[in-house]
């Protein structure tokens, strides 16, 4: 990162986070082609025939989720973690701090919440400067000082600044459609079945139909997860691009580290937050686990930062 410049690095990532997301309606167009093919058509003319007929309803259904879930994600973020705004007068402080960084790059300031939980983290979170936002706990307000809080808002506002939550959300809202299908489906063979003794073609179809879905939705996870992780090194940079204190930044992440876990409606949300790493693992267990992990190791990344 360090060599070839942070903005091509970013630029690069951008790159690489949008191939990302084509991942996500591939995967629901190859799922369903794998459906007609295993399942249902009896030939290959019969499956493409169907798969064509198909895509306009399957383009309509999944527009209308994503744009339902795309206009409510704020009030469901804010309902999930219970975050209340941040008034100017209950803590100036974090509102100075917020105002000067985004002077000195020229943005436009996001709104300002917090949850009231002694657990260390936050997280960025909108799709424009109408819901941009950018959302702390009480904790991490009351035990960090000046410098470590500027380097936690610095990276907030990068993720704002780089397009990351936009990308997340969207991600994240990919991942829900796929949740959603694999339960449905999940239902109908549980509760479908006694229905359908005297039905061993549609029986043999619902079960293909839910194998397919639970490998889309697995791959859907792992995409997710590939998409957040690209993200947190980036931000680190930006902060101590905005910052001039990389060690600021680091020992932010040190506190954090250990005393970040928030409790939420939606496991979903926590891959928003500046740290999100579960036990440590060792072995073959770790390099499975780093797969689904949302954020790269935190001592990973304060080596980063000190090597800068």
């Amino acid at each position: 990162m360090k060599h070839v410049g942070l903005h091509t690095q970013i630029s690069r990532n951008n790159t690489k986070s949008i191939l990302l997301l084509l991942a996500f309606p591939l995967l629901i167009l190859g799922g369903v082609y794998a459906f007609f093919l295993f399942g249902y058509a009896p030939n290959y003319y019969e499956v493409n025939r169907n798969f064509v007929y198909n895509i306009p309803f399957i383009a309509i259904g999944v527009t209308l989720w994503f744009l339902i879930a795309f206009a409510s994600h704020s009030k469901l973020i804010k309902m999930a973690t219970k975050a209340k705004p941040l008034s100017r007068k209950e803590n100036m402080r974090i509102y100075n701090l917020t105002e000067n960084l985004c002077i000195s790059v020229g943005m436009k300031m996001p709104k300002l919440f917090v949850i009231d939980s002694d657990a260390l983290n936050a997280f960025a979170s909108g799709i424009n400067e109408k819901t941009y936002a950018v959302t702390l706990t009480s904790g991490i307000i009351e035990q960090l000082d000046d410098k470590e809080l500027e380097g936690v808002i610095a990276h907030e506002l990068t993720h704002i600044r780089n397009k990351d939550v936009r990308l997340l959300i969207i991600s994240i809202i990919f991942v829900g459609i796929f949740a959603f299908l694999v339960q449905i489906l999940f239902r109908s063979v549980l509760y479908g079945s006694g229905r359908r003794r005297n039905s061993k073609v549609d029986g043999r179809a619902m079960l293909i139909a839910l194998a397919i879905a639970v490998v889309v939705y697995i791959l859907s996870i792992m995409f997710k997860f590939a998409l957040s992780r690209k993200r947190e090194f980036m931000a680190d940079a930006g902060a101590v691009e905005l910052t001039k204190d990389p060690t600021a930044m680091a020992s932010a992440l040190r506190k954090i580290s250990g005393n970040h876990d928030l409790a939420t409606r939606s496991g979903d949300i926590k891959q928003l937050f500046i740290e999100n790493s579960g036990p440590k693992k060792k072995g073959f267990m770790s390099s499975l686990s780093g797969l689904f992990a949302t954020h790269p190791p935190i001592e990973k990344r304060i080596a980063f930062l000190e090597q800068m």
